[in-house]
């Protein structure tokens, strides 16, 4: 699985790269915007193809959800902690966010999956996640309720080794949205975990 989170900021022609990668086969994206109102959000929401709003994940502004037929939502560590997720259990996918292997063994299976972070030094937020050593805890896991879904630093160069640690997909940021070609990145992403699906099945 593959899913790409969106910058905090918007960028120019975001929503049309966002439709472009979504024909091109992307999981899921994930609407990460803090600092964005609820008008913006649903203005947002509104440029993207309607066929794809079954694939869009929200981290804020949730009422949002019933008006786009959108029943996905990311929680916090924060908000997971303080049990806001609780009411939207039922009849949803929800998902959050973790720091340590230890951490996300505990989760219970309601969550349909979690990123952990940082796997890879970050691209977006410089310095974080140098010293990280999430990757190599990730032998450690027993939790089989929840997917494990790795971010921080992916690239189309080190995203095979995600899958190759044992996670169950790749979470995408700073290396789409910081290039100039974000399509671009995303595809080679797609291919290369293509390319390593292949090989695994072939052994």
């Amino acid at each position: 699985m593959i899913l790409v989170i969106t910058p905090e900021i918007m960028i120019p022609n975001e929503t049309v790269m966002i439709n472009q990668m979504m024909q091109a086969g992307l999981d899921l994206l994930h609407i990460r915007k803090p600092q964005m109102g609820k008008r913006e959000m649903s203005e947002l929401i509104s440029e993207i193809d309607p066929s794809f709003y079954s694939r869009l994940v929200l981290h804020t502004h949730y009422e949002l959800g019933k008006d786009y037929g959108i029943s996905r939502f990311h929680f916090r560590e924060k908000d997971r902690k303080e049990g806001k997720y609780q009411s939207f259990i039922e009849d949803n996918s929800i998902s959050t966010s973790v720091h340590d292997i230890t951490t996300y063994n505990t989760l219970e299976k309601e969550w349909e999956y979690a990123f952990i972070s940082p796997f890879f030094p970050s691209i977006s937020k410089k310095g974080y996640g140098e010293n990280a050593t999430v990757m190599e805890d990730i032998p450690y896991r027993d939790n089989k309720e929840v997917k494990l879904m790795a971010l921080g630093g992916i690239t189309p160069e080190n995203i095979s080794r995600v899958f190759e640690a044992g996670a169950d997909g790749a979470a995408l940021l700073g290396a789409v949205w910081e290039d100039e070609d974000p399509l671009n990145v995303f595809m080679r992403c797609r291919k290369a975990i293509l390319n390593h699906l292949k090989r695994d099945s072939s052994l």
